[in-house]
């Protein structure tokens, strides 16, 4: 009765569907995970972001790598910015995606040592390769509050490291490239300002992370275990359906197979 199921066509078929159950089991838990490392990251960005601000020295050093746990923090640091080592750091989009540069001013911190403070977005030259027009920082000390990133690396960011660029001109910001530059010991990581405000407007602010969109992931993972339980339900209905076919045919007296398809034309 099921001999059909032996034939090549239908060994092929059901060799598919137990290749594509697996695989869509494992669609379904990767879509899954992904929600699940979203949601975390929103519980983390919300709680540091909510936190009291600490000395950005009580949560990093020089040479240190800022753990995930530490990423977007509020800190503060007191010092006088270092404008004549400030750089850019080149294709860096807006809140409105309008592409620009940020700019990037070290910190003399008052105690000791220097911090990367990210002041915000300034729309890049006319030209694309200089310098652009920079809003100064403010002069003597003053006290920065941010959020705390780690340093970026063509692996974490997938922005390439490009080399040749103009002066004063960078890819990423990066503490151990900028300690190099300044010939001097930097805090690992860098301060993303949000505090105080620019005059004027510019360098734009960096617009906080955000921590309430969770995505479609869940409802892909759904979809794709859904798709899981139709592959049998699919095989079970064309299964049945050849079955019924072939006993039609066999009770017209038709070859199996031959049911339904026109008869020849006559001469």
């Amino acid at each position: 009765m099921y001999r059909f199921l032996l034939t090549r066509q239908w060994v092929i078929l059901t060799l598919l569907a137990l290749v594509l159950m697996p695989t869509m089991v494992e669609l379904g838990f990767w879509q899954f995970h992904r929600h699940q490392h979203r949601v975390a990251q929103n519980e983390l960005i919300s709680r540091n972001l909510k936190a009291e601000p600490l000395p950005v020295t009580d949560l990093t050093s020089p040479g240190h790598t800022v753990p995930r746990a530490d990423y977007w923090r509020a800190v503060t640091a007191t010092g006088t910015f270092d404008t004549e080592h400030e750089v850019v750091v080149r294709r860096r989009t807006s809140e409105d995606d309008r592409i620009g540069v940020h700019v990037l001013t070290p910190l003399d911190l008052r105690d000791g040592g220097t911090v990367l403070v990210n002041r915000g977005w300034v729309p890049a030259a006319p030209n694309q390769t200089g310098y652009p027009d920079v809003p100064p920082a403010p002069r003597g000390e003053v006290t920065v509050t941010g959020r705390l990133k780690a340093d970026e690396t063509t692996g974490s960011s997938g922005i390439k490291d490009l080399a040749g660029l103009p002066d004063r001109q960078v890819m990423l910001i990066n503490s151990e490239q900028q300690a190099h530059l300044l010939s001097r010991e930097v805090l690992g990581g860098y301060i993303e300002q949000t505090a105080p405000e620019p005059s004027g407007g510019l360098p734009e602010q960096i617009a906080s992370p955000d921590d309430s969109s969770i995505g479609a992931h869940m409802a892909y993972a759904v979809q794709w275990w859904l798709f899981v339980a139709a592959v049998p339900v699919g095989w079970i209905i064309l299964v049945r359906r050849e079955k019924r076919d072939r006993e039609e045919a066999a009770a017209k007296g038709e070859p199996a197979g031959t049911a339904g398809q026109p008869e020849p034309a006559s001469a």
